[in-house]
């Protein structure tokens, strides 16, 4: 994806909204659904956090919310450290909810649950395990994150600790994307992140998974 524009025409550069992927846990390495499950993070997600974290103050962020499960709140707490900001949790950035596929591998999944999966990544709406739509998920999640954006200063920064699937659907929410093309902006790795610009005609998607500080746009796309 293309990085944000810096400031342009004496404008500033607008709000900004960085969704930002818990570091890894023992299931994501096991490749089982976690869902609402509380897990931790492991060690090697604890120094993913902390990495990233000394990216991201760079940016200089003036507001931190997370998921109240223990993965994304304490990845939010190694940017809190650095910045000396109250992280605020909030229960509706948890993950997807989904039922009966929570617990299990990706293999098992697929054995027990095959069309019901298949469907799914058709772009179908299906309650995974008889759990939460997607829809559903970016109802209650996408709500939280405009509120706390609409509280920023101009040209501020908010930083938003959460899950892959609720960071797809809010992405997808927020740029005003028909529900069956969510799955198109992909998946995002471990303490990786999203940024959202605030632009003239609504939210633009400015980076995807990122891992590394964005670049000004420099071309005829700026």
């Amino acid at each position: 994806m293309t990085s944000f524009s810096e400031a342009s025409a004496g404008k500033g550069r607008g709000r900004r909204i960085i969704l930002w992927r818990h570091g890894q846990t023992a299931w994501n390495v096991e490749r089982r659904f976690q869902g609402t499950t509380d897990v931790e993070l492991t060690e090697t997600g604890v120094a993913q956090a902390r990495r990233a974290a000394r990216l991201l103050v760079a940016l200089k962020p003036d507001a931190i919310v997370a998921s109240d499960l223990k993965r994304a709140a304490n990845t939010a707490a190694e940017l809190a450290a650095l910045t000396d900001l109250d992280v605020t949790h909030d229960e509706a950035l948890r993950e997807t909810y989904a039922g009966a596929w929570q617990g299990l591998t990706h293999e098992e999944i697929i054995a027990r649950y095959g069309a019901e999966y298949a469907a799914w990544k058709r772009g179908e709406p299906v309650r995974r395990g008889g759990g939460e739509l997607e829809t559903e998920v970016a109802d209650r999640a996408a709500p939280v994150v405009l509120r706390h954006a609409e509280k920023l200063p101009e040209d501020g920064t908010l930083v938003v600790v959460s899950h892959g699937g609720t960071i797809r659907t809010t992405i997808g929410r927020l740029l005003a994307l028909d529900a069956h093309n969510w799955e198109s902006l992909g998946g995002l790795s471990n303490c990786c992140w999203s940024v959202l610009g605030e632009g003239a005609r609504g939210w633009r998607l400015l980076e995807h998974n990122a891992g590394t500080l964005p670049e000004p746009v420099l071309g005829d796309d700026d």
